[in-house]
């Protein structure tokens, strides 16, 4: 009989250790399936973020491009007034210098 027990104990030895050993290999696999998982997780991150980031930068590079013609476009509008307005100072100066040449 005691050499039934202690075989029943060596048998339950054993098989703790296999469980054991079962449940560092599910282990060991279950964190390599999760690292993996996580690695494609961040992977598809950042191909969006990449992906979002190059639609707002054609989105600011339009953007830019655009105010850049219409600060242009306004400006050349200025610049015709303002040129406008000096000519006619200039004709004006012009016929006041006649003038008083003539009339000194």
């Amino acid at each position: 009989m005691l050499q039934e027990t202690l075989q029943k104990i060596c048998d339950a030895e054993e098989e703790a250790c296999d469980r054991i050993t079962k449940a560092r290999r599910q282990l060991i696999e279950a964190a390599a399936e999760a690292e993996a998982s996580g690695k494609s997780a961040i992977e598809r991150t950042l191909a969006r973020a990449e992906s979002e980031i190059a639609h707002l930068t054609r989105a600011a590079e339009k953007r830019v491009t655009e105010d850049a013609i219409e600060l242009a476009s306004r400006t050349a509008n200025r610049q015709a007034t303002i040129r406008a307005r000096a000519e006619r100072r200039l004709d004006a100066a012009a016929a006041y210098i006649v003038d008083r040449m003539v009339n000194t």
